[in-house]
């Protein structure tokens, strides 16, 4: 059972972003690309209190993501990411994106906290970050 409302176009979109922001670091790291959209939709605090849905959550502006607002979101969704999609649309969560709302690709070691939110992992190239519970419930 999905976590947020999705009709057909809504999951390639996701598709498409978690291809765009994550494709070489592997299903593995789309999937954690695609908690953090899924993340984003489900808060209703900090810089996401007015996203209610995967394409606000894609365009969103300031504050989205580097592939929408650089460039290269350009790709469209193969079946493969679609399937991907649909699993944290599903609610699939995974670590260290759990509950992260923000990720980014350093150059060196990861931050221990970036915009005051925790670090809580890295997966290949790059590092992903959790407001507290207090901060954000709903992505708790």
């Amino acid at each position: 059972m999905a976590v947020i409302k999705a009709n057909t176009e809504d999951v390639r979109l996701l598709a498409r972003l978690m291809r765009a922001e994550a494709e070489g670091d592997g299903d593995q790291g789309m999937l954690l690309v695609g908690n953090v959209g899924v993340n984003r939709v489900l808060a209703d605090c900090l810089d996401f209190g007015d996203i209610r849905d995967i394409n606000r959550m894609v365009f969103q502006n300031p504050g989205g993501f580097e592939s929408t607002q650089k460039g290269y979101f350009y790709q469209r969704a193969r079946q493969s990411e679609i399937r991907l999609a649909q699993r944290v649309i599903n609610g699939e969560r995974f670590w260290p994106a759990s509950n992260s709302l923000w990720f980014f690709r350093p150059v060196g070691d990861c931050p221990d906290t970036w915009y005051n939110q925790a670090n809580t992992g890295r997966f290949k190239a790059h590092c992903f970050f959790s407001p507290t519970g207090e901060d954000c419930p709903s992505v708790y």
